[in-house]
């Protein structure tokens, strides 16, 4: 339990810094669009926040703990298994919950959801399948399993930098 906690308060912590840190480099404070139900996208930070604390990292956690089980280290080949399995199963299902969440929290439409997905999805989960595969690796393969939630939040943190940077 204890695990989990951490897990959650980290992912939230780190969601806020990634949130500070992007926006300091960026030079601005706050970004003034509306949402069509007039949730100011200067919320969006904190939605990803809660996504953070109350999803990502929890759901992050037990498929870290659930892989320690199903893919032993015993087993043959068990690092590719892990691998194919965070990427082709767990990735793409956390990044719908990620889009169906927001779209909760911003105040949108199914249809507004719906769109989103046919919009973005597919770029967005092509885009975590080439930047997140060789940290997903290394994490999954060798670093131990309490601290794999934490390495994760602090690879995205460096994520959400360079995005911000500019270099896009």
């Amino acid at each position: 339990m204890c695990g989990l906690i951490l897990a959650c308060v980290g992912s939230g912590v780190l969601s806020a810094l990634g949130n500070v840190l992007s926006q300091a480099l960026e030079g601005r404070r706050s970004v003034q669009a509306s949402s069509p139900l007039g949730v100011e996208s200067r919320d969006v930070p904190h939605h990803r926040r809660s996504v953070s604390l109350c999803i990502t990292g929890p759901c992050s956690h037990h498929f870290y703990q659930m892989l320690e089980v199903l893919l032993p280290a015993s087993q043959p080949h068990f690092m590719v298994k892990r691998l194919l399995l965070d990427r082709l199963l767990y990735a793409p299902l956390l990044l719908l919950l990620f889009f169906l969440v927001m779209n909760v929290l911003e105040g949108r439409r199914w249809q507004d959801f719906a769109q989103k997905v046919r919009r973005d999805y597919l770029a967005a989960l092509t885009m975590n399948w080439k930047v997140w595969t060789p940290f997903q690796f290394v994490n999954i393969n060798y670093v131990p399993v309490q601290f794999r939630v934490l390495f994760s939040n602090v690879v995205a943190l460096f994520w959400y930098a360079y995005l911000a940077s500019g270099r896009k």
